[in-house]
C-alpha cells in the first residue's frame, strides 16, 4: 500500500518537518550568501626563492641550436587553429612546424616567423611564432619543430566543436614565477586533466631582476611551463609584473618582454592590441582583459569590449568567462580596492550581459566571492556598499601559483558580505563545465607538496536560468512544510 505524508505517526512528521526545514536553510543560504569563510589553514614555510639556475626543472634541451620554451596558445576565434612559439639559441634555424594526425607521421607543415629583441645588454635568442590553421575538431595532432638530430616531437589535442552543451575543464592560474612552490602548483595543474589553461596574468617575475638577469630569467619559466604548455593551450593574460617599465635600465617600452614571446590570437576577436581579446572554446567564450592598458570611456579597450560582449551568443556558448588580472573585489589587505577603477567602467555590462565568473590574480591569496554587485555606489544616496545580486558574475580570485613575493596572508577583519571564502595559501583551480547549465569548480591548495582539494561548489549559468531546479525544489519543500505544519 502506498504511503503518504498525511499516514506517518507524529515522530517522524517531525523528524521530516526538521529536515525540510533544515534543507530548506541550506537551500536559502546557497541561494542568497551566508556567512563568508575565512580558512584557519596556516602555510607552513616553503622556500619562496626563485629555483637555482642549475636545477632540473630549467634543463636546456640537448642538441645543436634545439627548440626550447616551446608553448602554444589557441590562434583563431573558435579552436580550429593553434600558435605554436619555440625560441632557438644559436641561430634562427626553421621556422616551419610539421605537423599530421599519427605519430612520426606528418603530413603537412606550416611557416612561422622569427624574431629577437635587445633588453639592456641582454639579447634575446631567436623567438618563432607559426600558426596552424584549419584544423579538425576534437583531434589529436603529433608536431615536430627543430632540424636534424636537434628537432623536438610534442602533441596536442583540438577542443570539441562549439556546442552549448560540450562539456571542458579549464585549468586556472596566476602568478605563478619560479620557486619551489611555483613548481608544486604547475605538477598538481598537470595531474588534474585539465584542458587548457586560462592565466591570469603575472608570469616569470623577471622584473624583480635586474640588467641581464631580467631576460635570463624569462628564458628560465619558459623552459619551467613547457612540460605543460607545449602539449595543450595557455591563454595568455598580461599582469603587472609583465610592464618592465625601467628607466634607469633605459627600457621604457611596456610590455616589450612580454609581447615578443607570448602572442595571442587578438585579430581575430577584431582587437587592436594583444593584451585584450577573445575566443571562443567548446561551449565558453572567454574575454581577456588588461588591467594595465586604458579601459575607459572611448579608450580602444572599453570600445572593443562593448562590442565584443555584443557578439557573444549564449545559445552557442553559453558560458561567459572573463579574464583579468587586478580583481575587481578583494578584501585583503594587499592590493585592495586596486580594481575599483576597472569595476565602476565595467561591473554594469557585466551583469547586463550576464558573465558567469571573473578570474584575476594580482593577490597572493585565494578568495571566492558571493554574487555580489556595487552598481548602485551612491555615497551621498547611502549606498556605500556592494549588495547581493543574483544577476551578477562570481569573483575568484587565484593570484596563488607560488612566486617569490610570497603569500598576501592578511584579509580585512571583519570579512565583507560579499566574501564566500578566503585562503592565504599557494595552489590552482579547475572549472569543469559540464553541459549548458552546471559546471564544477575546485580550488586546490598546494599543502607542503601534496594537493588538497580545499574550495568547491557549483557554479550555476546566469543566462540559461540554471536556479530552475532548484526553484522548483524550493517550491516543492514548502508545500511539504505547510502540509506538515497543517497536519
Amino acid at each position: 500500500m502506498k504511503a503518504t505524508l498525511f499516514s506517518l505517526d507524529t515522530g517522524m512528521q517531525a523528524m521530516l518537518l526538521n529536515f525540510v526545514l533544515a534543507s530548506f536553510v541550506f537551500l536559502s543560504s546557497i541561494r542568497d550568501g551566508s556567512a563568508g569563510i575565512t580558512s584557519s589553514f596556516i602555510r607552513s614555510e616553503w622556500p619562496s626563492v626563485d629555483i637555482p639556475l642549475n636545477h632540473k626543472a630549467f634543463a636546456v634541451p640537448k642538441g645543436y641550436n634545439a627548440p626550447q620554451q616551446v608553448h602554444i596558445t589557441q590562434g583563431d576565434y573558435d579552436g580550429k587553429a593553434v600558435i605554436i612559439s619555440w625560441v632557438t639559441t644559436d641561430e634562427p634555424g626553421p621556422s616551419n612546424v610539421q605537423y599530421g594526425t599519427s605519430k612520426n607521421k606528418f603530413q603537412a607543415s606550416a611557416e612561422g616567423t622569427v624574431m629577437n629583441y635587445t633588453f639592456y645588454e641582454y639579447k634575446s635568442g631567436y623567438i618563432h611564432h607559426c600558426l596552424i590553421a584549419g584544423l579538425e575538431y576534437k583531434t589529436k595532432y603529433y608536431y615536430r619543430i627543430g632540424s636534424g638530430d636537434s628537432s623536438r616531437e610534442f602533441w596536442f589535442e583540438t577542443p570539441p566543436k562549439i556546442d552549448p552543451d560540450t562539456p571542458y575543464k579549464f585549468g586556472i592560474i596566476g602568478d605563478l614565477g619560479q620557486t619551489f612552490n611555483s613548481l608544486s602548483t604547475l605538477e598538481h595543474y598537470i595531474q588534474s586533466g585539465a584542458q587548457a589553461v586560462l592565466y591570469v596574468g603575472d608570469l616569470s617575475y623577471a622584473d624583480r631582476y635586474e640588467y641581464n638577469d631580467v631576460g635570463l630569467r624569462w628564458d628560465t619559466w619558459g623552459r619551467f611551463v613547457e612540460r605543460s604548455a607545449a602539449y595543450q593551450p595557455w591563454m595568455w593574460s598580461a599582469g603587472n609584473h609583465e610592464v618592465e617599465y625601467m628607466p634607469y635600465m633605459g627600457e621604457v617600452v611596456p610590455f616589450k618582454s612580454y609581447l615578443y614571446r607570448y602572442t595571442t590570437p587578438y585579430l581575430a576577436s577584431n582587437s587592436s592590441s594583444p593584451l585584450w581579446y577573445a575566443i571562443r572554446r567548446a561551449s565558453a567564450h572567454i574575454i581577456v582583459l588588461s588591467s594595465y592598458s586604458p579601459y575607459v570611456k572611448y579608450t580602444p579597450q572599453y570600445i572593443w569590449l562593448r562590442e565584443e560582449l555584443k557578439r557573444v551568443d549564449r545559445e552557442k556558448t553559453p558560458w561567459l568567462i572573463v579574464l583579468m588580472h587586478v580583481p575587481l573585489y578583494n578584501s585583503n589587505e594587499a592590493h585592495y580596492m586596486e580594481g575599483e577603477s576597472m569595476r565602476s567602467v565595467f561591473e554594469s555590462w557585466f551583469i547586463q550581459y550576464k558573465v558567469d565568473v571573473i578570474f584575476a590574480g594580482h593577490v597572493h591569496a585565494y578568495e571566492r566571492s558571493y554574487r555580489f554587485s556595487n552598481i548602485d555606489y551612491n555615497i551621498t544616496g547611502g549606498h556605500r556598499f556592494p549588495i547581493p545580486n543574483k544577476a551578477a558574475p562570481v569573483y575568484i580570485t587565484v593570484g596563488d601559483g607560488g612566486n617569490q613575493e610570497g603569500l598576501a596572508a592578511k584579509f580585512l577583519d571583519p570579512q565583507p558580505e560579499y566574501s564566500a571564502f578566503r585562503e592565504a595559501s599557494y595552489g590552482h583551480s579547475t572549472l569543469e563545465i559540464k553541459n549548458r547549465t552546471h559546471a564544477i569548480y575546485h580550488w586546490n591548495r598546494n599543502d607542503d607538496g601534496k594537493r588538497v582539494p580545499t574550495d568547491t561548489f557549483v557554479l550555476h549559468n546566469q543566462y540559461w536560468g540554471s536556479n530552475r531546479r532548484r526553484r522548483k525544489l524550493e517550491h516543492f519543500l514548502l508545500k511539504v512544510i505547510d502540509e506538515v505544519a497543517s497536519i
